[in-house]
């Protein structure tokens, strides 16, 4: 529970929420590969189609009545005219026959009706804010995204670095679920302020979550 939200971490990295019927994924950063090649770095053009099929999938899973994205969604302000039409039919299809929130990030202020659903900067659902970048001045419980949390842990005497979940009675950020999106330690300072009343971290392992004491992790 976060707060009065029941929340259930998928390994997909998406947060399902049961009494809501949603589904909530963050920082997908769709587009990177082709912003990259536009600057001359190629990385193979295929993140997009990746990272939908990855949603797809759970969406199949759970068939939630609403979907919401927390924030860069897209890469950047030019991503939405760099979809191809095959990419924006996917988008298309899993917005078909269920509500769709797009929440407003760094990378992507403004979401154009073209992108199907509508767009907020924040919504509230049983007392808890989604948004796209977590608030350390909170006063009520959040589940945000933007930091892309990884742990790195060390397991049979290697180091092994995967995506998480952040967890804290009052938090939950979010892994990103974009294929090229990357990721920030929870070493890092920037987590700090977020995890002063404890932290939780959930690791996506091979085939199941782990949770990881906090004691263990390990920096970069």
């Amino acid at each position: 529970m976060l707060g009065r939200l029941a929340i259930v971490p998928d390994l997909s990295g998406a947060l399902w929420l049961p009494e809501e019927r949603t589904l909530v994924v963050a920082d997908l950063h769709l587009e990177k590969g082709s912003a990259y090649a536009a600057r001359g770095v190629m990385l193979p053009p295929y993140d997009s189609t990746a990272t939908l099929t990855a949603l797809a999938t759970v969406v199949r899973r759970h068939q939630p009545a609403r979907l919401i994205a927390l924030g860069d969604s897209f890469h950047d302000r030019k991503a939405e005219a760099r979809l191809a039409h095959a990419t924006l039919a996917s988008l298309r299809e899993l917005q078909r026959g269920r509500d769709w929130l797009w929440i407003t990030g760094n990378h992507d202020p403004a979401i154009s009706h073209a992108m199907g659903g509508n767009s907020a900067e924040t919504v509230m659902l049983s007392g808890v804010t989604l948004r796209h970048e977590p608030d350390s001045a909170a006063t009520g419980p959040e589940i945000a995204g933007h930091l892309h949390p990884t742990a790195k842990v060390r397991l049979r005497g290697r180091a092994l670095r995967r995506r998480c979940f952040a967890l804290s009675p009052r938090r939950c950020v979010m892994p990103a679920m974009g294929a090229y999106a990357g990721g920030l330690n929870l070493r890092d300072i920037a987590f700090r302020p977020l995890f002063r009343d404890g932290l939780s971290a959930h690791l996506l392992g091979d085939g199941r979550l782990f949770r990881i004491d906090p004691r263990l992790l390990l920096p970069d």
